[in-house]
């Protein structure tokens, strides 16, 4: 009897593995999105348990980096450059004001100091993206990037249905909710997806205010990778380099193109993967010792800043 136990077990664990192996392979299709690939990490975490979770967190932290580094050939420093220099002013401080109003929402809550700056930085700049750069900039463990990732693609998905019919409320024009939904919105993905319902016009203004502000990650990264590490050598993250110039060389290159667009597009399919990964490291002892705290400072910190924009809209400030 406890030989046939033994097997049973034995069956039921190889077959855990091999569903979770599959499940991270399928992330590699280009119909899996980065939110659905957190939601199975998550998912099958919570219901199964993760088969290998050392491995799995060594490896999402070895791809995310790489996926950064990969994500700067699909940008153009110049061109993004010169379009948000006309609100070089405004997106530094607002960029500055959110990260303050989080990391204080963070203290005021009790919440860990690495995961409110994650939530901080993802609400600042683009979401999912910045706190994929910011995690190894302060040793963030893959528990708190987890429920970072988790609170930012839950709001995400929120901004996709409910940011379109309240542009409509309150009579903003394509140019201006464009405008909004780039800077108050976590992902570019979501950004594009309200834009797009919007109009045309929105889209264009959305898309690009978006990246203007996602051109942020590299220095506020080496900003904070030199406050963390005061007192003694400043270490830059060599894939903060990477990325860095990985868009200059994309911006230096017009004439190849499609193939940083084709870099870029592996990347960005590798960081599902990583989201994948990260989401699988989310446990249930995990939630019980987070608690809704994080996402109630997520959430508490999108609606300021969503609030304070649609203002700044709407009078014409920016």
């Amino acid at each position: 009897m406890n030989g046939e136990t033994r097997n049973n077990n034995s069956n039921a664990e190889t077959a855990k593995k091999a569903t979770f192996a599959l499940l991270g392979a399928l992330t590699l299709s280009p119909f899996v999105s980065t939110g659905m690939a957190l939601a199975a990490g998550i998912a099958f975490s919570l219901a199964f348990g993760n088969p290998w979770p050392k491995q799995s967190a060594r490896l999402g932290k070895i791809l995310l980096q790489v996926s950064v580094v990969g994500l700067g050939f699909g940008m153009n420093i110049g061109e993004v450059w010169r379009v948000g220099s006309s609100s070089l002013i405004f997106t530094a401080l607002g960029i500055t004001f959110t990260m303050a109003c989080g990391l204080l929402l963070g203290h005021m809550m009790g919440i860990g100091k690495r995961s409110s700056a994650l939530l901080s930085f993802g609400t600042a700049i683009c979401g999912g993206s910045a706190i994929a750069a910011m995690a190894p900039v302060i040793d963030a463990d893959s528990d708190e990037s987890a429920v970072a990732l988790a609170t930012v693609f839950t709001l995400n998905a929120v901004a996709l249905f409910v940011f379109p019919p309240l542009g409509h409320i309150f009579g903003l024009g394509q140019e201006q909710f464009g405008t909004w939904a780039g800077m108050a919105i976590h992902d570019t993905s979501s950004v594009v997806g309200a834009a797009a319902s919007y109009g045309a016009e929105a889209l264009a203004i959305g898309t690009t205010v978006k990246l203007s502000r996602a051109i942020w990650i590299a220095p506020v990264a080496l900003i904070t990778s030199m406050i963390v590490r005061k007192g003694g050598k400043v270490r830059v993250p060599l894939f903060i380099v990477g990325f860095i110039a990985a868009a200059a060389l994309a911006g230096a290159t017009p004439q190849a193109a499609p193939l940083w667009h084709g870099v870029a597009a592996v990347a960005k399919q590798s960081l599902v993967l990583t989201l994948f990964l990260i989401g699988a490291g989310l446990s249930r002892p995990v939630l019980r010792k987070v608690g809704i705290r994080p996402m109630a400072q997520g959430l508490a910190l999108w609606l300021i800043v969503s609030l304070l924009t649609l203002e700044a809209v709407r009078n014409g400030w920016i």
